[in-house]
């Protein structure tokens, strides 16, 4: 009997389609279970073999609880707005909605040809008007709420494609995608008020089950730190506010730094004596991205000023005032203060520009290298300070500045605004006109949703408008609140909308009336696991946590995080062990892999492949093996007999594998739970037969692996009904214990023999079971035995002379 792979598991596929089998119950009673994968953008290059491991990892914790006997909600959308499908429809002038249409259908059939049970009656899509009414409705909220703002900001812009750019597509000062000069341009964008959230947003991490590198990773983007806010006085008259966390180390402040942007510069052109100078460094500072300019590694720039100096404020000296494009405007307050002894940064600047170098805090060469390591310690060349450690220093100083005047405590956070506005076609439209008389004013919510217009041209304008910009007809519209002459706003929102939210909509999909209902939010929310990338324990966890305490706030969620455990995944790397790219030719296609092996064999696989937290190579050698499981699974059929419970020999394996099978699903262990399953294959193997009670549960515990070949096996033996139906296989503690255990017996500490012992056996008994061993008796005949040890379980050591 062939085992066939492809009919099998199209079969099973068209019967839960047309069953429904993996529908969520909107039956509130029953204990649920709300499982969550990142949706995903839907490229033209369709899956790769990295997706399959984070879905299969979920589907086979989501199968696992249904056969537990919970309602299990695991949905599965598309997060379908954004730049990727831009460029491809204006490359090869395809509308983006088609580009998306395309591409989620090709998505679609690949993760139901992997027979993953997500609920297909859920499925979202942000570009759909019925979802980003909802999207638009929540900025609707913020804005009301004074959490969406308009702000003048510089941005990165391209010369050549005539657009705004994100840090990360400037490389080198070039535009990555093209290769054009990038410029810093001002521009209004819109923000979102996520810094007023910060501390909340640190705080709440104690409610929830995150690893310990993804709660790391926020609090990090975050960013919190305790310090002061000093004010530094100026030859020119005006005050240089400069936050630090190290204000006990004021006294070795030889110089300050500011931002290229820094509006005091315009303020004092005509003290100046270098504007030229100042201007040109301007100029080359307007090419680089936020993240070159912050680069640790890369060589220090920078002017110094010729008419203004700063003024240290605990000794009146004068110091030298810099510009520098590693100090951002948009970070703190665009001013920093220079402690050379303590910095190396400020150190490798201070020897560039032969600055003096002062220690404050005792303990390395400053001239060789700043002392780094300067969290303790004590003060010198400090005044006042002198002889303190440095924790009474930072105390006795903020004292000292909140007493003179001169400054204050504060706690300040990296974490920045989130800048909300991009000047592109698809994205979801901003629900705002802008009326001359009543400032920007939100469409009302029956108006909802404001769909994307139908455009001829989807390209950049050229003056780094949205493409909506030049639709004159749509642009101008009346005001919702006095009815006059108004325009609507033509800046789209980024991708990350569609996504801070999109774990709700699942809760009541088709709900035109609210986001989703009260009760359904109730019941299903939050997420019971959520596993994903580690790239987006960042700003995706971050900007969907944001949105989810919003709405908390607003009343509509229950309770204040949308995720109680999130878990990430490893990458799958190339053969070579790099990661996939076809620039590297080691990409591997999921289609081919299900051609050649199976789905069942695939989800096995990436499994199997290594410890799933962390990267793993792919090997199309080691896939071979997981093919040959499940053909000696397969092969079982012909070796059944009655029975419905495990025999003697076999029931210490079985308990055992279950135990070990459960436990490791919910430790992400899935490849020792296959590697448990194997070793019982083999223990079965060597009885050359197996009850149907063994084969049950043998499938029960394979089907979350391998959901095809189990239902078709479960099928072929008249098990009744499927096994998805099934409910999950339970173990005794008592009978997970070994009935019997092998002690090493040693002479003198070295083995001589092996013996066989029941589990319970007493020290007196293995003893005697140990000297009469054949191996053992000859080497004690005539001897004194003067030491008998029994280590419990493992092994006697017996000393004789």
């Amino acid at each position: 009997m062939k085992y066939d792979f492809a009919g099998i598991e199209k079969k099973w596929q068209d019967i839960w389609d047309k069953n429904n089998t993996f529908a969520a119950k909107n039956d509130y009673t029953k204990p649920k279970f709300y499982a969550l994968v990142e949706f995903p953008y839907p490229s033209g290059q369709g899956l790769h073999v990295g997706h399959p491991r984070s879905y299969t990892a979920l589907d086979i914790v989501a199968r696992k609880r249904r056969l537990q006997g919970y309602n299990v909600l695991y949905p599965m959308g598309w997060d379908a707005f954004g730049l990727p499908t831009e460029n491809f429809a204006i490359k090869n002038h395809i509308h983006p909605e088609i580009v998306t249409k395309n591409n989620v259908a090709r998505f679609k059939q690949q993760l139901k040809s992997l027979g993953l049970s997500f609920d297909w009656n859920r499925e979202i899509n942000t570009t759909d008007p019925d979802y980003y009414k909802w999207t638009q409705w929540i900025f609707i909220q913020l804005f009301k709420k004074g959490l969406a703002y308009k702000k003048e900001m510089a941005v990165n812009w391209c010369t050549s494609c005539k657009v705004v750019l994100a840090n990360e597509e400037v490389v080198g000062g070039v535009c990555e995608r093209c290769g054009g000069e990038v410029i810093r341009k001002v521009k209004s964008q819109w923000m979102l008020k996520i810094t007023e959230y910060a501390q909340r947003l640190i705080d709440d991490l104690d409610l929830v089950d995150y690893m310990d590198k993804i709660k790391i990773s926020q609090k990090n983007w975050i960013g919190r730190s305790t310090g002061a806010e000093v004010d530094f006085g100026t030859t020119a008259g005006d005050v240089l506010k400069v936050y630090t966390t190290r204000p006990d180390t004021l006294f070795g402040a030889t110089y300050m730094v500011i931002s290229p942007e820094h509006p005091y510069l315009a303020q004092w052109a005509d003290r100046i004596h270098n504007m030229d100078d100042i201007r040109a460094y301007q100029a080359e500072a307007a090419k680089k991205s936020d993240f070159e300019r912050t680069e640790v590694v890369k060589e220090k720039t920078g002017v110094k000023i010729d008419g203004v100096c700063g003024v240290n404020p605990v000794n009146g000296k004068e110091i030298p005032i810099f510009v520098s494009d590693y100090v951002l405007m948009t970070y703190g307050t665009g001013a920093i203060m220079a402690v050379p002894a303590h910095d190396t940064r400020d150190w490798e600047f201070a020897k560039k520009f032969n600055l003096p170098i002062i220690e404050v805090v005792r303990g390395g060469d400053v001239e060789k290298e700043a002392f780094t390591d300067c969290e303790t310690g004590v003060m010198v060349n400090s005044d006042f300070l002198d002889g303190l450690s440095v924790e009474e220093a930072k105390e006795k100083i903020k004292d000292w500045l909140s007493e003179t005047g001169k400054g204050h405590p504060k706690v300040n956070y990296k974490l920045r605004d989130w800048v909300f506005s991009r000047q592109r076609y698809w994205g979801e439209p901003i629900p705002l006109v802008y009326c001359e008389k009543c400032g920007w004013v939100p469409l009302p919510e029956s108006e909802l949703p404001l769909r994307l217009p139908e455009v001829e041209s989807y390209e950049p304008t050229g003056d780094g408008e949205s493409p909506l910009a030049a639709m004159d007809e749509w642009v101008n519209t009346t005001c919702p609140h006095c009815g006059g002459p108004a325009k609507r706003e033509t800046d789209t929102m980024p991708q990350w909308a569609g996504s801070s939210w999109y774990f709700l909509r699942y809760c009541d999909p088709h709900n035109d009336e609210a986001l989703a209902s009260k009760e359904a939010l109730d019941y299903w929310m939050p997420v019971d696991w959520y596993n994903g990338g580690m790239e987006h324990t960042t700003l995706h966890l971050l900007y969907s946590r944001f949105w989810s305490k919003f709405l908390y706030d607003l009343g509509i969620l229950s309770k204040p995080e949308p995720y109680q455990k999130r878990t990430s995944h490893g990458m799958i790397l190339g053969e070579n062990g790099e990661k996939m790219s076809k620039s590297r030719g080691n990409v591997v296609n999921p289609d081919e892999i299900v051609g050649e092996y199976g789905a069942d064999t695939m989800r096995l696989y990436e499994m199997f492949i290594g410890d799933f937290e962390k990267a793993a190579p792919w090997s199309s050698s080691s896939i071979k093996g997981c093919k040959r499981f499940l053909d000696r699974i397969w092969a079982l059929q012909e070796n059944v007999i009655p029975g419905e419970g495990y025999r003697k020999e076999l029931e210490t394996a079985f308990h055992q594998t279950i135990k070990k099978v459960s436990e490791d699903i919910e430790a992400l262990k899935f490849n020792t739970a296959i590697a448990a399953m194997m070793s019982l294959l083999n223990d079965i193997s060597a009885t050359g037969s197996i009850t149907r009670g063994e084969y049950k549960t043998l499938l029960i515990l394979l089907n979350p692996f391998a959901p095809h070949i189990s239902e078709e096996i479960w099928e072929a033996q008249q098990m009744g009904g499927m096994v998805n139906e099934a409910q999950w296989v339970s173990y005794d503690e008592d009978k997970c214990k070994e009935s019997t255990i092998e002690i090493a017996v040693q002479i003198c500490g070295k083995i001589r023999a092996r013996i066989t012992v029941p589990a319970d056996i007493d020290k007196d008994s293995v003893l005697v079971q140990a000297k009469a061993d054949p191996a053992v008796a000859p080497l004690l005949s005539g001897k004194q035995i003067v030491k008998e040890i029994y280590v419990p379980g493992k092994l006697v050591n017996i000393v004789a002379k």
